[in-house]
């Protein structure tokens, strides 16, 4: 079999022809090292983030540098799944943004959380009323490593249910809505689903033990007409009825 790492090449590396015309190849470091933290100071306090100020030095050059590097909690996107193969999710207005956006449910993990998957329970039942079972971590990732320093995990929550009332903050707006699992796809595709948090956590979805690489979804051959797309009433409707 052929050695896969050895086609890969470094940037500026233009193998033989650079060698042929007497090129010196581009000093690059044997491995990425940890810069050394020399100093710190608090930079801002923004309520929801904080921001510091560091001072590190590159392994390579030896000189120090600047860094602005923002503090938060971090956070918890939950995959909310129906008996019936459906997605609960939920729009609300963007302030960054400026747009209405369809994601799924989620948030900050309190001090009072004692886990991820506590906090992605409660930010389902809080944000939408639904509730389920056999809550785990699928995944997590850095939402901005170049500037950020929390994570964001998803949360897959299963056979899900409409128990209770939904309690918003005073900043937020919440509509739930029901979406096919089998249209996630075109949703993402079409610019539907434009949160890149949100379609991080869908992949996770997408890549859970049993599934690795096969996507049913992902695979499937015939697309979902637009009718399937159908995103149903709000759930809090039932309990208001």
């Amino acid at each position: 079999m052929r050695d896969e790492t050895k086609a890969l090449k470094e940037p500026g590396d233009s193998g033989a022809e650079s060698e042929s015309r007497g090129a010196a190849p581009e000093a690059n470091p044997a491995k990425i090292e940890p810069w050394e933290t020399v100093g710190s100071e608090p930079a801002g306090n923004f309520r929801v983030f904080t921001i510091r100020s560091d001072r590190r030095v590159s392994p390579r050059t030896k000189r120090v540098h600047d860094f602005y590097v923002i503090d938060c909690v971090d956070w918890v996107n939950v995959i909310a799944t129906t008996a019936a193969d459906d997605l609960v999710m939920v729009e609300q207005y963007r302030h960054g943004s400026n747009t209405v956006e369809l994601e799924i449910p989620g948030g900050m993990i309190d001090p009072t959380d004692a886990s991820a998957e506590v906090a992605g329970v409660r930010e389902l039942r809080e944000e939408t009323g639904y509730e389920g079972e056999n809550a785990r971590i699928l995944g997590e990732v850095f939402p901005n490593p170049a500037i950020m320093s929390n994570r964001c995990f998803t949360i897959l929550v299963e056979n899900c249910v409409c128990r209770h009332s939904i309690h918003l903050d005073d900043g937020e707006d919440v509509l739930t809505r029901l979406v096919p699992i089998a249209d996630i796809p075109r949703l993402v595709a079409s610019g539907k689903i434009r949160h890149s948090l949100i379609i991080a956590a869908l992949y996770h979805y997408d890549l859970r033990p049993h599934n690795v690489g096969v996507s049913p979804a992902l695979l499937s051959a015939t697309p979902p007409s637009p009718t399937a797309e159908k995103v149903r009433t709000d759930p809090d409707a039932q309990l208001r009825a």
